[in-house]
């Protein structure tokens, strides 16, 4: 059903936004089905179109009975760019696999503040920024390993602020520091019944901005994928990711202020295999509905990604 050098809609590239600014350098969801399933050798390419709209609202009230309601918008759209090329000879039994992932696109970050003093009297603040650019680049390195049904991963990846930033502003494209992430991943896939599981873990850790004396803190995040093929070519299912902040962000003026932020998601998926020339291009579409969300903004995003074969 399902030939193993079509498994690639495996796409690491991390939206380029710093704890700081409200963002992980992790990027939950950006991984696909077949997760750990080998290539055929070679060079491949992944195109992934990113939306989301997310936002986030609270309510201060102080002893003076002053009361502030804050809220967040961040709606982003950024197209990643993946090549990918994957080598012929086993490294420790396994496939091995390098890749790098640019991003173009487009950052806006808008905020509205209401205040209402202790005797009624309201003002009302606004900002908003918006920005095109490209963002951070992110080499990564896999191994794969394929034991029948049941394939296993382990990969490495960097993120190198080269992206668009200014410390000045709020709608960035660049995290403006270094990030380091690895974990390992699972996919069952039963070409028999047409039967698909992923799941994908991983750490990431972080340096400091140097221009804010920002750390952000050290992160755990699950990506998973559960799907059912319908026919040799269309397969459907469901996605979903949690996002989870292990230590507090390190800056100064945070003393003992709790920054960690979480976040978890829920959504459907499908694929389509197509004939193209002698190889098969795969897209994948599939969407996120956010929930459980903590210092952090939250709302939905979508992703369509091709795979190209070469």
């Amino acid at each position: 059903m399902l030939n193993a050098c079509l498994a690639a809609c495996f796409l690491f590239a991390a939206h380029a936004h710093a704890d700081e600014g409200g963002m992980s350098f992790w990027q939950p969801g950006q991984i696909g089905t077949f997760a750990a399933v080998p290539n055929d050798p070679g060079l491949s390419w992944s195109f992934s179109a990113y939306h989301a709209d997310a936002n986030s609202e609270k309510t201060r009230k102080s002893l003076r009975g002053r009361t502030t309601d804050s809220q967040l918008s961040t709606p982003n759209d950024l197209l990643f760019i993946s090549p990918t090329y994957t080598f012929a000879t086993p490294v420790a039994g396994a496939q091995a696999a390098v890749s790098l992932t640019g991003l173009y696109g487009r950052a806006e970050v808008y905020t509205q503040t209401n205040t209402t003093n202790a005797r009624g009297k309201p003002r009302s603040q606004s900002s908003d920024d918006s920005r095109d650019g490209i963002g951070d680049l992110y080499p990564m390195a896999t191994l794969k390993w394929n034991r029948a049904n049941h394939n296993y991963l382990a990969y490495a990846t960097v993120g190198i602020p080269v992206g668009a930033y200014d410390p000045n502003r709020d709608a960035n494209l660049g995290s403006n520091h270094w990030s380091y992430d690895a974990g390992g991943g699972y996919t069952y896939l039963n070409t028999q019944s047409g039967t698909e599981f992923s799941a994908v873990l991983g750490l990431t850790l972080n340096q400091k901005n140097p221009d804010t004396d920002y750390r952000n803190g050290a992160d755990v995040h699950l990506d998973v994928s559960l799907s059912q093929f319908l026919n040799e070519d269309f397969h459907i299912g469901l996605v979903g990711y949690a996002y989870h902040q292990l230590s507090n962000d390190d800056a100064p003026g945070i003393g003992n202020k709790n920054l960690k932020s979480q976040v978890a998601a829920l959504g459907p998926q499908m694929g389509y295999f197509f004939p193209v020339g002698k190889k098969k291009w795969y897209v994948n579409l599939k969407a996120y509905d956010e929930f459980d969300a903590k210092n952090r903004t939250s709302g939905w995003n979508a992703w369509l990604t091709l795979f190209v074969p070469m």
